[in-house]
């Protein structure tokens, strides 16, 4: 039996692993890193891309 584990997924699940975990190893960045490469490539792209720059625009007008 073949088990297709999609690489967002797999670096998603290191990712909340190490954060969880506070582990701050060369193994944890590397994993952090690579989901967000790996994310970016996804349809996630746009929305997480949107919120962020609709929280950035309201951190500056907060501050204006």
């Amino acid at each position: 039996m073949i088990l297709n584990i999609s690489a967002v997924l797999l670096f998603g699940a290191a990712s909340a692993l190490a954060v969880r975990t506070r582990a701050a190893g060369g193994a944890a960045a590397t994993a952090l890193f690579l989901f967000g490469f790996f994310t970016a490539g996804t349809g996630a792209y746009e929305p997480i891309h949107n919120l962020v720059q609709a929280a950035a625009d309201a951190l500056a007008e907060f501050g204006d």
